[in-house]
């Protein structure tokens, strides 16, 4: 009778040879447990090590020039630390992302404060809208700013300020709304593009809603104000007519 499949396999000690194989391999694993980690790790960091080079997760950007054309392509966010208040928006410096072991070993020497200049894009800041930014934006507080365009070294973005865990507050849209600044033409971008065309509707809205509430540089003179102004007036044209009389 012919031996049947499974005692084929065996050896001479009546052993499955497979089994015998998977077990010197999970002895050597047992065994050298450490080393095969070790290597994994290795390995981990050193994978992580080429992505953060290639997509510069961890550089710090000290000047606009430093930030990759991908970057503004893609309308990449950065987050910041806000420094000073300027006529044009913001100086902020870059937050990088922290990974730790690696952020120290990749950072760059050299120390200092290196600010990016940041203008709230589509946006024209009145002298009011520059003084509310500075008594609603703390020192040192951090912002996201998502990139629009680039002129040179400064930065044309959308920045927003955390308003709790889910919800964000977009100032350009803010101080359009309030009536503190009014909308101009996005610096950088095509007019007919589609980025263009929705970031100024968006804009727009801000602005036309400002308007209608008159908020700020929209606020009309009450009808008390308009009739004190008409009078004053008034008594000036007949003072200048009596001037005019006189000689």
């Amino acid at each position: 009778m012919p031996e049947s499949r499974s005692e084929a396999e065996t050896d001479e000690k009546g052993e499955n040879p497979s089994k015998n194989i998977i077990s010197v391999i999970s002895q050597f694993a047992d065994d050298n447990l450490t080393i095969i980690r070790n290597i994994s790790t290795g390995l981990a960091i050193a994978g992580v090590i080429v992505i953060s080079r290639s997509i510069k997760l961890i550089t710090r950007f000290g000047v606009a020039s430093e930030i990759p054309a991908r970057f503004i392509e893609k309308n990449v966010s950065l987050r910041g630390r806000v420094q000073t208040i300027t006529e044009i928006g913001l100086e902020v410096e870059h937050i990088p992302i922290y990974i730790p072991v690696l952020s120290p070993l990749l950072a760059k020497g050299g120390g200092g404060v290196f600010t990016l200049a940041v203008h709230l894009a589509g946006v024209e800041l009145t002298p009011e809208g520059r003084v509310w930014l500075e008594q609603h934006l703390s020192p040192a507080q951090t912002v996201w700013l998502k990139l629009v365009s680039r002129e040179e070294e400064t930065l044309h973005c959308l920045v927003s300020v955390s308003r709790g865990s889910l919800r964000s507050l977009c100032l350009n849209e803010e101080v359009l709304r309030l009536g503190l600044a009014r909308t101009v033409p996005v610096s950088g971008l095509h007019p007919q593009s589609h980025l263009y065309l929705r970031l100024h509707q968006r804009l727009l809205r801000a602005e036309v809603k400002a308007e209608r509430k008159g908020r700020g540089m929209w606020k009309e003179d009450s009808l008390w104000e308009r009739t004190s102004q008409a009078v004053r007036d008034n008594s000036l044209v007949r003072l200048i007519r009596r001037i005019f009389k006189w000689t």
